[in-house]
């Protein structure tokens, strides 16, 4: 790694961020010193240099021009919201984070949904129990089902547990989510289960779950089936 002294590094500075090109000026990276970015040109560089010279940034590189323009002329981004949060995040832009999280996707998902979620008891290893369930009969198989078991309240728990005693599958393969404290529904709830299990590249569907004749309770005011379809 080639180290330069500060009086050594030019005022136009030519950037590879992930294979993308860009050229600016030290000013403009250093343009908030108590960011991430600004300390990387701050005294002696701290970054590698790639084989043409170019200071390199192993970061995804399609995003760094919405960076770039915001500290270029303090422009907001409207595209690619969630990515460049998370660029934001890394280079610990503070102005930029607050606005970006001010914006509708961004508020949304950390004041609403985030929040909401972090009421369920378990919801994300509950998520990660579904795709194992899911993955471990998929073997020959083109789809493959994950019975949910929903319930808002401690009294819809107590009920849904009565059902699922009479319940014709294995108990052990039933996932369960709740009960939560908050104003979302099940069909919200739901849709974050779907949401959040196809951000992490499945193909997935539910519908209610139809027990057999006799069941003692309506079984689709409790159980959903998740449909997995891999091919």
């Amino acid at each position: 790694m080639t180290l330069l002294c500060p009086r050594d590094l030019s005022p136009i500075v030519e950037l590879n961020v992930g294979g993308e090109m860009y050229t600016t000026t030290l000013s403009t990276l250093k343009k908030h010193p108590g960011s991430k970015l600004a300390e990387m040109f701050t005294g002696q560089p701290k970054l590698r240099r790639d084989s043409e010279g170019r200071f390199f940034i192993d970061r995804p590189g399609t995003y760094f021009k919405y960076i770039l323009e915001y500290l270029r002329s303090n422009q907001v981004p409207t595209q690619c919201i969630q990515d460049v949060y998370k660029e934001a995040l890394f280079y610990d832009i503070e102005p930029l984070i607050k606005q970006l999280e001010d914006s509708p996707q961004i508020f949304g998902e950390l004041v609403a949904r985030k929040q909401f979620l972090a009421r369920v008891p378990n919801y994300s290893e509950n998520i990660e129990l579904m795709i194992r369930i899911a993955r471990a009969e998929a073997v020959a198989s083109r789809c493959s089902g994950v019975i949910v078991c929903v319930v808002r309240t401690e009294e819809d728990a107590a009920r849904c547990q009565d059902a699922l005693n009479s319940l014709d599958t294995d108990k052990k393969s039933v996932v369960k989510f709740g009960p939560w404290k908050a104003a979302p529904s099940i069909s919200d709830l739901l849709d974050c289960i779907q949401m959040d299990v196809e951000a992490k590249g499945y193909k997935i569907s539910f519908q209610p779950h139809v027990a057999e004749k006799g069941f003692r309770f309506k079984s689709h005011d409790f159980f959903y089936k998740f449909l997995f379809t891999w091919w």
